[in-house]
């Protein structure tokens, strides 16, 4: 049976993640590994990718199920592509691997646990927001760009271009448009 890996991390800061799961995922005798570096929120065109590369025999192969799956909902529509196609997925981390009855029932229930995991760490971190904002300790990001408005004004009179504003205050050109917009209105 081909073995076909995935490999992902959520930001660019995590490359040496990444290499390390392309790496594992060779070492185990993957053939083809497909990387990705995509938030758990957006789009994943890799793993659609993967997902339209796989053929019949084939196991798809991630080393933790975070990598592969956002939710249990997303698991099982995931494997419900994998069913359709006649490929079969190992979990490596979790020794999930549903070429038998026992690989598919130790999915069921670890992925359950693991949406109950990710739902009960949500419901605590909301708890916590919510109390240290009753108490006045927790106001959310500070707005560094409004901060620098008066530094923008400044520059721009100075006959400074928003791109050097941007780069030389460490601000995004968005915002140094937004804070400039009105005096240029007017």
């Amino acid at each position: 049976m081909p073995l076909i890996g995935y490999a992902r991390t959520s930001t660019l800061d995590q490359l040496a993640g990444l290499d390390a799961q392309a790496r594992d995922l060779k070492a185990l005798g993957c053939t083809k590994v497909f990387t990705e570096q995509a938030s758990s929120v957006g789009s994943r065109p890799v793993l659609d990718a993967a997902l339209d590369y796989l053929r019949e025999g084939d196991v798809f192969v991630v080393m933790k199920l975070d990598r592969l799956a956002r939710s249990i909902t997303d698991l099982w529509s995931i494997v419900e592509i994998l069913d359709r196609k006649g490929v079969a997925l190992r979990i490596e981390a979790m020794g999930i691997d549903t070429t038998t009855p026992t690989g598919k029932l130790m999915l069921s229930v670890l992925g359950g646990v693991a949406q109950f995991e990710r739902e009960v760490m949500l419901e605590r971190q909301r708890e916590g927001i919510a109390k240290a904002k009753a108490e006045g300790k927790y106001t959310g990001r500070k707005p560094t760009a409004r901060a620098k408005a008066e530094e923008v004004q400044t520059l721009h009179s100075a006959g400074k271009s928003m791109g050097q504003i941007s780069k030389e205050l460490g601000i995004s050109k968005a915002s140094v448009s937004r804070i400039l917009a009105p005096k240029e209105a007017a």
